[in-house]
Parts: C-alpha cells; sequence; structure tokens
C-alpha cells in the first residue's frame, strides 16, 4: 500500500505540481454485524486540484481490501462528498469474522491527478435473539396416530449465534398450552391424554417460545394433526340379496347395485374398496362404486347353467387396499332362459381353393358339417339353409339339394378364361343359415372360392433361338441383347434369367452376364474378335414350376483394333553424302503386318526428324512393304544442311483402304518404327606434288552398333556357335578316317602290312614304314579336300617328309 501511496505521489509531482486530495481520509469506520444493505460506514469529501478539473464519473472507488470483500462501495452524496455504504452482497458476521477490512479509495481527475487512502472498517458485535434450527423457523407439522399413549412427541431445538460454543443454556415454552399437551423447559413436548380422532381431537396449533438469559426471545409454530386410525368394520346397506335376470344381456350391464359405509369416514365421502371373491366368468364388479356387470354373454343353453341357471357370488368390501377392516356378503344370481340362440355355425367365413380343372358336379362344401343350434328343445334347434347369391356365382355354383347346405361346381373355372379373369378368379357364395322357430334368428355364411391355376402350358422364348452382335471394341457392361420368355399360364410368376453353358474365353470364365429379372445380356470384359469370333451361349429361364432354354449366338463384329506391327521396328543407316536421289538407302524396306488389316491397307508417313524432307517411302500406301528412298540432294556447301545424324519416327497407319463404314467412322490404329540415318561426307583429297598427280581417296568407315538391334549380337553369336560345332565334327571325322585307314600294329595272328599305293604317291615295302606313309597320305588327302590352301602346303610338307623316310630306309 505505501508502494502505491508513493507511486500516486509521484504521479501528482508529475501533473506540475496540482494536488488532489481525499479529506477524512485514511480513516476507521464501524458498521453493526447483519447491516442491511446501504448501511453508512464513513463519509469523506475530495479536495480538487488546483486546475479545479472535476472528478472522473466513477471515482472514488474501492480499488482493493483486505480481506477481499464485496461487502462495500462508495456511493456519491453531492458535489465532492462520498460515503462508504454496505452492498448486502456479504453477510458482515461478526462472530465467523472476518472484523476488519482494510479499503482502498482512490480517486482521479480529469486530468489525470489521482489520490489513493485507506478506510479501515471494523465489524461491531450486535446481540442476536436465539434462533431455532432447520424447519422450525417456519413451522412445523407433527402427526399423531389417535389412541396413542401420552409422551413424548418431538423434540424443539433453537441456537444463540452469539454462543459460538453452544453452552448457554435457553428456556423453552409454551404460549397458551392445552390441556392434552406439556413442554420442559429444555423443548420437549409431550401429550398428556389419549387423543381419540373420533371424539373430536384431530388437529391442535401450538406456539412454542424460546428466551436466552439477555431476555432476547423467538417463537414458531407447531401444528400437531391426529391421524385417523381405520378401527370400525364397513356395513353393507343394500337389502337386495337375490337378483333375477335374462341371459343374453350384452356386456356391460348393470345387474346389481352393492352399497355399504364406513363408520370411521363419517362425515367425509367413503373410500370402500368392493370385489367379488367367487371365480365367476360373466360378472364383474366396479371396485369403487360396487355396481356389478356383466363381463361375457350368459348362455343359458350352454355348459353348467344348461342344468343350474343359479350363478352365487360373495362380495368383499374393504376400506382399504391393504390391512383394512372388511366384509362379505352373499348374493343370487337366477338366469331365465329364452329362445336366443340363432342356427349358427363353427365359422361364418369359409375359403376353399379349387383347382382350375376340377369336373363339373364336385361337391366343394358342406355346410352341414360345420353349422348347427344350440337351443336345447325344438323347434328352437331346427334350421335350414337358402339358396345361395353372390355376383357371378350363380352360373358355376349350385346347392343340391335345394336347402342342404351342400355347394356343388356346375360352371367353368378355367383360370384363364377372360369371363373368369373379369372376375378376378374369386368367387362370393352367400347363404342364409336360418331358425325356422320366432323370431326366426339368422346368419350369413360367406364362402369364398378362389381358383388355384395349374400349370398347362409350358415355358417358351419368343423366339427358337437369339443371334446378338458386338463390336469387339465395346467396352464391359455393354448391353449385347435381350431375351424374353412367357408362359400362358396365369397368374404370371417372375422368370429367373441364367447363364447356363458357354461364354467362356482363355482369360476369363464367364465373359458374358444376363441380368436375372429382365434377361438383358451385357458384357462382362472387352471381347477380342482375333481371339474369339463367336460365342454359342446356352440360356435357361426358370419359375416356380418350369425350365426352359435356348440357344444364343454372339457373333464378336471384327474392328481395327490391332496396330501394325513392322520389321524391323529400328534400325540403324548409313549413306554417302552424294548418293543418288531416288536410291533405297542401303536396299532397306519395312515388312509390316497387322491382325484385322489387309496388306494393302497401310499409309506410311515420316513425323519429326526428317529435317528438309530429304527421305520419304516408296510406295507411302496400298503395301504392306515399302522402301526407303532419298528424295533430294543435301547442301552442306551452301548452309542448307546442318544435321548430319537423323533421327527419324516412322507412322505406320492402317487406314489407307476404308472399309464400307463411313469415314467418320473409321477405326484407325498407328504403329511407331524407328530409324537413326547417318550421313557419310565426302573422303579427305590429298595433292602430291610428282609430276604425276595422284589422287587418293580416304574413305572413312565406321561401324555403328545400335542398343535396340537385337538381332545384331544374337546373330553373331549363333554363326560363332555353328562354326564351332563344325570344326569340331570335321576334326572327329579326320580322326576316324586316320584310325580307319592307319592299323600300323601288328599281333599275333595279324597278316604283315601289305603296301598301299595311292593314286600319284608311292610308299616304302617297309611294314612301318608304308603305315607312316599311307597315313600321312590319308591325311593330306583329307585336308586338302577339306581346307585346300591348307592342303596344298600339307602336300609340300608331306613330300619333304617321304624323301626324309625314303632316304632313312635306304
Amino acid at each position: 500500500m505505501q508502494e502505491a501511496i508513493i507511486l500516486l505521489a509521484l504521479l501528482g509531482a508529475m501533473s506540475g505540481g496540482e494536488t488532489l486530495h481525499l479529506i477524512l481520509l485514511p480513516a476507521t469506520g464501524n458498521v453493526a454485524e447483519n447491516s442491511p444493505p446501504g448501511t453508512s460506514v464513513h463519509k469523506f469529501s475530495v479536495k480538487l486540484s488546483a486546475s479545479l478539473s472535476p472528478v472522473i464519473p466513477g471515482f472514488p472507488q474501492i480499488i482493493n481490501s483486505n480481506p477481499l470483500t464485496e461487502a462495500f462501495r462508495v456511493n456519491w452524496l453531492s458535489g465532492t462528498y462520498f460515503e462508504v455504504v454496505t452492498t448486502g452482497m456479504e453477510q458482515l458476521d461478526f462472530e465467523t469474522g472476518p472484523n476488519i477490512f482494510d479499503l482502498q479509495i482512490y480517486v482521479k481527475d480529469e486530468v489525470g491527478v489521482t489520490d489513493l487512502q485507506v478506510l479501515t472498517v471494523q465489524v461491531t458485535d450486535v446481540n442476536e435473539p436465539p434462533q431455532f434450527q432447520g424447519n422450525l423457523a417456519e413451522g412445523l407439522y407433527l402427526y399423531i396416530v389417535e389412541r396413542a399413549n401420552p409422551g413424548f412427541i418431538y423434540q424443539v431445538e433453537a441456537f444463540d449465534p452469539e454462543d459460538t460454543s453452544r453452552n448457554i443454556p435457553l428456556s423453552y415454552f409454551l404460549i397458551s398450552p392445552p390441556k392434552s399437551f406439556r413442554m420442559s423447559a429444555n423443548g420437549t413436548l409431550f401429550s398428556t391424554t389419549e387423543l381419540d380422532f373420533e371424539a373430536g381431537h384431530r388437529s391442535f396449533h401450538l406456539i412454542v417460545e424460546v428466551r436466552d438469559s439477555g431476555g432476547l426471545k423467538a417463537s414458531t409454530e407447531l401444528q400437531v394433526n391426529i391421524v385417523n386410525l381405520n378401527d370400525e368394520v364397513p356395513r353393507f346397506t343394500s337389502p337386495t340379496r337375490v337378483y333375477t335376470i335374462l341371459e343374453e344381456l350384452s356386456p356391460g350391464t348393470i345387474v346389481a347395485n352393492i352399497t355399504a359405509e364406513d363408520p370411521d369416514d363419517e362425515g367425509f365421502p367413503s373410500h370402500l374398496l368392493y370385489s367379488i371373491t367367487t371365480v365367476s366368468k360373466y360378472f364383474m364388479i366396479n371396485q369403487l362404486t360396487g355396481t356389478i356387470q356383466v363381463a361375457q354373454r350368459i348362455d343359458r343353453d350352454a355348459g353348467e347353467l344348461r342344468q343350474n341357471p343359479t350363478i352365487s357370488l360373495e362380495v368383499l368390501v374393504k376400506d382399504r387396499p391393504y390391512g383394512g377392516q372388511e366384509n362379505r356378503i352373499q348374493i343370487t344370481f337366477i338366469v331365465e332362459d329364452v329362445n336366443d340362440n340363432p342356427a349358427t355355425c363353427q365359422k361364418f367365413t369359409f375359403s376353399i381353393m379349387v383347382p382350375e380343372r376340377t369336373a363339373k358336379g364336385t361337391l366343394l362344401l358342406d355346410l352341414n358339417k360345420f353349422c348347427f343350434d344350440d337351443d336345447s328343445e325344438a323347434p328352437n334347434n331346427r334350421f335350414n339353409f337358402t339358396m345361395p347369391s353372390g355376383v357371378g356365382s350363380g352360373s358355376r355354383f349350385l346347392q343340391d339339394p335345394a336347402g342342404s347346405g351342400k355347394i356343388v361346381l356346375i360352371g367353368d373355372l378355367d383360370y384363364e378364361n377372360p369371363s373368369n379373369l373379369a372376375a378376378g378368379n374369386k368367387y362370393t357364395v352367400i347363404i342364409q343359415v336360418q331358425d325356422v322357430a320366432p323370431p326366426y334368428y339368422k346368419n350369413n355364411v360367406y364362402v369364398y372360392i378362389l381358383t388355384s391355376p395349374e400349370n398347362e402350358f409350358p415355358l417358351i422364348f419368343d423366339r427358337p433361338s437369339y443371334v446378338f452382335d458386338v463390336s469387339e471394341r465395346r467396352p464391359a457392361r455393354t448391353r449385347v441383347g435381350q431375351v424374353r420368355a412367357t408362359d400362358k399360364d396365369l397368374p404370371q410368376s417372375s422368370l429367373v434369367y441364367s447363364i447356363s453353358t458357354g461364354g467362356a474365353s482363355l482369360q476369363y470364365p464367364n465373359v458374358f452376364w444376363i441380368n436375372p429379372k429382365t434377361g438383358e445380356l451385357q458384357l462382362v470384359t472387352k471381347v477380342d474378335y482375333e481371339t474369339t469370333p463367336i460365342y454359342i451361349l446356352r440360356i435357361q429361364a426358370t419359375n416356380n414350376e418350369d425350365t426352359s432354354s435356348v440357344t444364343v449366338t454372339v457373333n464378336i463384329l471384327e474392328e481395327n483394333d490391332e496396330k501394325p506391327i513392322c520389321t524391323p521396328n529400328s534400325y540403324f543407316l548409313a549413306l554417302p553424302v552424294d548418293l543418288k536421289v531416288g536410291t533405297n538407302i542401303q536396299n532397306f524396306k519395312l515388312t509390316c503386318t497387322d491382325l484385322d488389316s489387309s496388306p494393302r491397307s497401310f499409309r506410311y508417313s515420316i513425323g519429326p526428324g526428317n529435317v528438309n524432307n530429304h527421305f520419304t517411302f516408296s510406295p507411302n500406301a496400298g503395301s504392306n512393304v515399302t522402301r526407303l528412298l532419298l528424295t533430294s540432294r543435301f547442301d552442306y556447301a551452301g548452309g542448307f544442311d546442318k544435321i548430319w545424324d537423323y533421327k527419324l519416327l516412322v507412322y505406320v497407319t492402317d487406314d489407307n483402304l476404308l472399309s464400307d463404314r463411313k469415314k467418320a467412322e473409321a477405326l484407325v490404329e498407328t504403329g511407331t518404327v524407328t530409324l537413326s540415318i547417318k550421313v557419310i561426307p565426302h573422303p579427305t583429297t590429298i595433292i602430291t606434288t610428282t609430276p604425276r598427280p595422284r589422287v587418293t581417296y580416304q574413305v572413312l568407315r565406321k561401324n555403328i552398333y545400335s542398343p535396340s538391334a537385337w538381332y545384331v549380337p544374337f546373330v553373331i553369336t549363333l554363326g560363332s556357335i555353328l562354326l564351332l560345332g563344325l570344326l569340331v565334327y570335321l576334326v572327329v571325322l579326320l580322326a576316324k578316317a586316320i584310325h580307319r585307314h592307319c592299323p600300323c600294329k601288328t599281333g599275333k595272328n595279324k597278316e604283315p602290312l601289305q603296301p598301299l599305293y595311292l593314286k600319284g604317291h608311292s610308299c616304302p615295302k617297309n611294314p612301318m614304314v608304308s603305315c607312316v606313309c599311307q597315313c600321312s597320305i590319308l591325311s593330306s588327302e583329307l585336308i586338302a579336300i577339306l581346307f585346300p590352301p591348307i592342303g596344298q602346303r600339307k602336300e609340300k610338307r608331306r613330300l619333304q617328309r617321304e624323301t626324309s623316310w625314303w632316304k632313312l630306309s635306304r
């Protein structure tokens, strides 16, 4: 707080020396505990600053308190006079505290000059009267049952707010006490007599007063009510005990009125409850009024009433639902018989299902088996049947013989007959069963005859077979066609269509799907004419009774959906810069195929890369074979051409010859071929200074391998393998020939080798020398045959060896 005052003083100094003062503050004020809102605590005034600036509205105000409270506020009186008053928002209680509050009062004028002072408020103690606790403060209702023994009733309790320890005793009194009650000094309420409700002791009004040691007092009210006990037995007041009633009274008819009274309820409306203790299905009693009513039809001619028409009941009356006083009375009902039973049937509505091919004269229903009369004596128990009636039934049904109740079919019930269809194949026959004795009771019997259809006609399709066409370019879910089956039998039952066989391909087990309800055939996936041009399906239609099938042929219409495929699809070419116009470049040609186009349907065009249009294909349309030609000369010297390496993208389109369809509907597919072309410049020219100048042409050759030409390494590898195999094979043949013709070894039982004389050769007669010579000659001959150049050299060396061997043998 001191820091706040210093801060405000500094602010005042900064305002040019002008000051604003709270007069009569700081100060100490007193306020009594439990003071009402608006109680004045302290008055003060404000001295304005030198500039006479008014105080800002809303100031002075309490900006803080210790402890925090909302029990005080600043009110404006007049001019510069103010006061601090209580707000009533918090209860100021001396006993529970706090008792001292420090209020910081802050004021500020319009030029910003401020002042802050402290008001200390002390809460003073006030002597308070005693107070009753709980509901006693506003009065209390007490209840005592009648005829209870005199004694303790209730303990009254109060407290003194000034006595926080509750040790100072209080005194209790009854103001004008009645004779039946007394109260002890400590607040205990007693009854002094036995209280009887019927004697008029029904309620008492008591005033209880409490006093403290200082003479302060408080009072409250007690309302003592006497609770009436149920101690009297109800008494019946209705004199009649026997009642005569007629049978067949309507349910709810009042047949008796039982009344009673309760002495305990004298002078008040009675609250008695009535009930029937005897088990009876014919009567019910209103538990509040005691009126007995018919619960259900009373039939003198049925059950036990046919022999004994007397019904005895015991009626019980109670004055409380549970644990009350009760009384009983026996009453008797005598049921008088009347001629009340009409001719009746076990049921009055019959439904018959009759097959449509039922023969005429067939008995459909005999009503005598279902109808009867419950009257006990004739002629009340006799009845007959009237002639049948009903729209549309007279020409189809008859009662034979008349009045017998036997209904016979006499007409046609064909379900598909137009007249029967108009009637809905439903007929109503109305027959009256009538009592022959007065009062001639009668009842209508309704016979509903429904014709049940039979399966007379087979289930057939509207065509013996179906043929549908669908393009191979159509997507999945495309409608192919629709099949329909009908059954002349009525009513029409729902059909279910399914594909029993067919419709499979190598990739898909089911190419088609049929709507089971409508018979619409759809594609499950795209089809391919080149794979399967025709599908044969077997479609089945089934209803609840029949099954039929039909063949469906689906022709796949060929479309131009395959791209041209050309070989080679990429190639590297080299041509000299001075190649003649019109020349087939390196004899290059394209050979194209298309699964769904003829060899004459191709068109060739060169896309990006054909700079200055030096290249073209001939023919450029109408053939599946075409050649690459040079169409114009290269001009590098004049600067017209600058590119030496060309990358051509060739488009091969299969739309050269269109079909009979309109051009707008023609389908076109395009394939591509990539060509790399290298232009070789002129060879370098060298001029010598010799008398006879010669021109030397140096041709630069460059072998370029294209990684896309997959066949190049393949052909080289395959040729190497074949050449190596051939060499191995020749070596094996050579070894076998030498071994066969040169058996140089001799052994036991073997003839000496004879000299072998070959054409153009002579060998010594010595066996060993002759063998070597012969083998040498054979080897040389074979080598000369297989490899002529090598053979000539081998022959020369052989002759040299022969001469050496000859000299050696000599």
